[in-house]
């Protein structure tokens, strides 16, 4: 990455200090990008132009791909063990990185400093947990005839496609390469253009452990993205992203036979039972839906909250909301950022003007910040209805929609409905409750009384538009590789 001039044919208005994101990691070393377009990104908290990023062209993409075809045969035949040792270097040159990646994150996104130092961590974590999870079972013996010898052995892919979203891109990242890599695929990787410096220079980082071509790291947009998963000799296209691109991908991908692994879209539900303390429904309901300004995968955008309680709960979450500190996200004491740009933010304002219009009340907030930057206040909407595009739509930002419910049982039949299937968390004293929500709850993950956390080594297929295959876990290697069959008997010699 380098700081220059943007072509001032180009782009005439782009100040000379803007960073220019103009070279790939191919081959086992940076490549000067050779593209034509540019892309330029603006600064989520005052706007102005951040960086220009030139997307990788088809020539790129194919040098790419042929590279890691080039090496998969080596890569496959590396014993484990030396795979996991890659991974243990490249974990501890991102944890000794993880100040200047966390910087490069909150630059790109507006995400608050101490969290993307600590996502920088949580990506080192995930490298050294795998470097020894993929040392696990590589297949089984059957039991067969006793003078033969029937096994079925787990066998990589070969070349992975590993395309990853902006919002929190350092785990997402990790998890994907790490498990694509440990089991011997060999991987061609692009990063989010909306996280550019960031995501390049954590996957680079991570390459850098690995021989040449075995990680092939190209930036660029939707189109650079187009050209990696129609590639004939990408055997497996894993993605994290918007449920759109999910779709487009597995549509090409499905139509020439590769396997897709995709985590989607979410409109996470968080119900609040009768009984529960007000004030500690209020903090779960706020770290659910304001970490990250609301721009998690698996962040609160519906709540459906018994009658008995809904008065208390959204009192201390509007003293919550009005108490917390919207500003630069590396300023000490902020509590909200930016999102990531204006067009997300016109998505956010959309929904909660739509929603005002069609009878609900904003508690708190409800407006956009005046100023530069991409700022939008933490947000209580009360009397939101199935039918507004807030309750429906992803609408990524720190917006608590809430529907009041007579019951437990209407609260669970309105979570479940619509068309995502990511996460849902329920809040409840009874466990009754508890049990019939983990079992009517048609989501990949069910969280009850702790909006997030749970232990390490689980796995969750998402449902509906929130995608499809194991996310993460023990069931994600798995997916990595492919089964094969070999029945072995002795030749008959002469």
């Amino acid at each position: 990455m380098t700081t220059a001039t943007a072509p001032a044919a180009a782009h005439p208005d782009v100040p000379t200090s803007v960073d220019r994101l103009d070279v790939h990691h191919l081959g086992g070393r940076p490549v000067a990008a050779r593209g034509t377009r540019e892309i330029v990104r603006v600064s989520p908290v005052d706007g102005r132009p951040a960086v220009v990023l030139v997307p990788a062209d088809a020539h790129e993409v194919d040098a790419a791909v042929a590279g890691a075809h080039a090496a998969r045969r080596t890569w496959r035949r590396t014993v484990p063990q030396e795979r996991a040792a890659a991974l243990r270097t490249a974990a501890a040159h991102v944890r000794a990185r993880a100040e200047e990646l966390g910087m490069l994150l909150t630059r790109d996104t507006g995400r608050l400093l101490t969290q993307s130092v600590a996502s920088a961590h949580v990506a080192a974590d995930i490298l050294e947990e795998t470097a020894t999870t993929g040392l696990g079972a590589t297949g089984r013996a059957l039991a067969g005839d006793p003078l033969a010898l029937d096994v079925v052995r787990r066998e990589p892919h070969g070349v992975v496609a590993v395309i990853t979203p902006w919002n929190d891109p350092f785990p997402a990242a990790a998890g994907l390469l790490a498990a694509a890599l440990v089991t011997g695929n060999t991987v061609v990787h692009k990063p989010s253009e909306r996280s550019p410096r960031a995501g390049f220079e954590l996957a680079r980082t991570i390459a850098e452990a690995f021989p040449g071509g075995v990680l092939e790291v190209v930036n660029g947009d939707g189109e650079t993205g187009a050209a990696l998963v129609a590639d004939t000799r990408v055997a497996l296209v894993a993605q994290v992203g918007s449920s759109a691109t999910g779709r487009a991908i597995a549509r090409a991908a499905g139509e020439r036979g590769a396997r897709v692994l995709r985590e989607n879209g979410g409109k996470d539900a968080l119900v609040v039972d009768a009984g529960v303390d007000a004030a500690w429904a209020a903090r779960q309901i706020a770290t659910g839906a304001f970490t990250n300004t609301g721009q998690l995968c698996t962040s609160v955008e519906r709540v459906y909250l018994h009658q008995d309680v809904a008065d208390a709960v959204l009192a201390a979450l509007v003293a919550i909301a009005e108490e917390m500190r919207v500003g630069a996200p590396e300023e000490p004491g902020t509590e909200l950022g930016p999102l990531v740009d204006g067009a997300q933010r016109d998505v956010v304002v959309r929904h909660v003007e739509e929603a005002v219009a069609a009878g609900a009340r904003a508690l708190v907030g409800g407006r956009p910040l005046d100023g530069p930057g991409a700022y939008y206040p933490p947000t209580v909407l009360d009397g939101c209805t199935a039918d507004m595009a807030v309750m429906r739509e992803e609408t990524f930002g720190p917006v608590v929609a809430i529907t009041r419910v007579p019951d437990f049982a209407t609260a669970l039949e309105l979570a479940d409905a619509g068309a995502y299937g990511l996460a849902a968390t329920v809040l409840t004293p009874r466990l009754d409750h508890a049990l019939l929500a983990a079992e009517q709850l048609d989501v990949g993950t069910v969280k009850i009384n702790a909006v997030f956390g749970g232990a390490p080594g689980g796995s969750a297929d998402p449902r509906r538009e929130s995608g499809a295959g194991a996310g993460y876990g023990p069931d994600l290697l798995a997916a990595m590789t492919q089964l094969k069959t070999v029945h072995l008997e002795p030749a008959v010699t002469g």
